[in-house]
Parts: C-alpha cells; sequence; structure tokens
C-alpha cells in the first residue's frame, strides 16, 4: 500500500499558490547568456573531456542543454495524455481531483511552450544547427502504449528528476550559470513538486484496485518503457557528438570520438535515469508496490551509475 498525507483538494489549493508565466522566465529582454554554462557540471560533466578546450567544452555544455530542453519535451508529450486519459477515469465525483488533474494537464503544456520557448532562444544565439531525436510524439506513443500504471510510475520518476536537478545541481551550487536555464530547473521543479503528490495518490489509487497478478506486467512494462528513454538518450548522445564536431569546426579523432560519448552517455544515464530511479520518495513507492522489483530497480540504477 502507498501511504500519503494529503489530498487532491490540499494538492489543488496549494497549486494556486505556484503562478508564473513563460514570458517571465525567457524573451527579449531575457536573453540567453552563451558566455555562460547552461547546465552545472553534475549533469554535463564536459570538465572531465581534456581532448576538448575550455571554448569547446563550453559549447558541447550549450548542447547539452538544448537537447535537455527537446529531452523534457519528449517527456511532457506522454504526460499530457496520461493525466487526460485518468482524468476521464475519474470522472468528476471528486471535483478536486478533477481540478487537480485538469491544472496538472494544463501546466504540462506551459511546460510544453517554457522549454519550446527556449530552444527558440537558443536556435537564435547558438550559430550552428543541432541535432535532436525526432519525432518525439511517435517515441511517447510507444510508451503510451505500457500499462497504465507503469507510464504512471515513469511520469513520477521523471518529477523527482526535476527535483535532483534544482536541488542538487543549482540551489546548492556555486556554479556561475546561465541564470535563464537557473530559472528554468527551479520554477520546472515547482510545478512538479505538485505533481509528484497527485501522482502518488494516483499510484495508490490505481494499486487499490489492481490485481496482485498484474503487478508483474505493470512492472515489466515501466523497466521496457525505461530501458526505451534509455536507448532514445544514448541515440542523441550520438546527435551531440556530431553537432558537437559542427560547432567547433573541427572533426575529432576516433579515440576522442569515443571519450567523449562514453562521458556523455554516462552523464546522460545519470541525469535523465538514475537522479530518479535512485530518489528515495520514489524507492519507498517501488517498495511499498512490489519490494522484489524496488530491488530489481536499485540494481539497474547500480549498473547505470
Amino acid at each position: 500500500m502507498v501511504m500519503q498525507t494529503f489530498t487532491y483538494e490540499s494538492v489543488w489549493r496549494d497549486s494556486q499558490k505556484v503562478n508564473w508565466r513563460v514570458d517571465d522566465l525567457i524573451g527579449p529582454d531575457k536573453p540567453l547568456d552563451f558566455t555562460k554554462r547552461f547546465l552545472p557540471e553534475s549533469l554535463a560533466r564536459v570538465e572531465e573531456l581534456t581532448c576538448l578546450n575550455p571554448k569547446e567544452q563550453l559549447i558541447l555544455n550549450h548542447i547539452r542543454g538544448n537537447s535537455y530542453l527537446h529531452l523534457f519535451v519528449l517527456v511532457e508529450a506522454f504526460i499530457i495524455p496520461m493525466v487526460l486519459d485518468q482524468v476521464k477515469r475519474m470522472g468528476y465525483e471528486n471535483i478536486f481531483a478533477a481540478q487537480a488533474l485538469l491544472g496538472f494537464a494544463e501546466e504540462e503544456g506551459k511546460h510544453i511552450h517554457l522549454f519550446q520557448q527556449f530552444a527558440k532562444a537558443f536556435e537564435q544565439g547558438f550559430g550552428s544547427p543541432c541535432l535532436c531525436i525526432s519525432p518525439p510524439e511517435k517515441i511517447a506513443a510507444a510508451i503510451l502504449d505500457r500499462h497504465p500504471l507503469g507510464v504512471l510510475l515513469l511520469t513520477l520518476q521523471f518529477e523527482w528528476t526535476t527535483q535532483s536537478h534544482y536541488l542538487e545541481s543549482v540551489r546548492n551550487n556555486n556554479e556561475d550559470l546561465d541564470p535563464r536555464f537557473c530559472d528554468l530547473l527551479k520554477y520546472h521543479w515547482l510545478e512538479e513538486a505538485q505533481h509528484t503528490r497527485l501522482d502518488t495518490l494516483l499510484v495508490c489509487e490505481l494499486t487499490q484496485v489492481l490485481e496482485p497478478s498484474m503487478i508483474e506486467q505493470v512492472m515489466e512494462d515501466y523497466l521496457k518503457a525505461v530501458h526505451l528513454l534509455h536507448n532514445t538518450l544514448m541515440q542523441q548522445a550520438q546527435l551531440d557528438l556530431q553537432s558537437l564536431e559542427q560547432a567547433i569546426g573541427r572533426s575529432l579523432s576516433p579515440p576522442e570520438r569515443d571519450t567523449i560519448l562514453a562521458g556523455q552517455e554516462q552523464a546522460y544515464r545519470w541525469g535523465f535515469l538514475c537522479a530518479g530511479l535512485t530518489h528515495p520518495n520514489f524507492i519507498g513507492v517501488l517498495g511499498n508496490l512490489s519490494p522484489s522489483y524496488k530491488t530489481r530497480v536499485t540494481e539497474l540504477a547500480k549498473t547505470w551509475s
């Protein structure tokens, strides 16, 4: 049994206190600063790449920032349909649940707009084209083919990931980062903080009506979705390498390519997967659902860390 100490009404009321607009964070009067890094080193991991000079490391950090934006559009692309399906399932008998979940979907739509506006500002200022995984809708559709509770668990994993990105990488970090990207990580998390509570409530509800024999299918579907995203991230690391060569105007040697790719694949695994897979709150939910799969997920995170 997943335990919680909050309700749909309390989450809905708390969500009313978080009120920011995309225009508050990015726009003509709030441009990206390309002299600064966009992502903290704990996410980008470019300093260890000594085959790149400092300017090239900065360029790779910027490329990773752009990929971050596009990858989170992909994540939001499967979250919104999942939430709307839950609204349809529940109806409006609990009006606070309906309002909270509809607000959830609306905020995720706002996040897509946020990431797209940042991506537009990046494209205008970076000076070189960057390759990104596409189309995100196809990958999102493959994830949505999984059991709804499996998709919900994946969503919860990514929501706790955003907390890690902000708290560990920005709020408690002294790096001189672009203030616009710092704002993006902060305000994205402020709303995802409410979404973690909503998703925990949904996990509890779906678990209560789930036949025990279905737990294995749910968890296998969840793990298949995790591995699908892992493969997507590895593809993005390859594309980042191509974008880097074009942006720095030189071809990397095979050893340089191997070194950069290995480091960036590990950075992607940690930043987009292990940060959520190892989050104590997420692990707690898994433990309540299936202790054996909690152990399996923990071991998977160790192999990727």
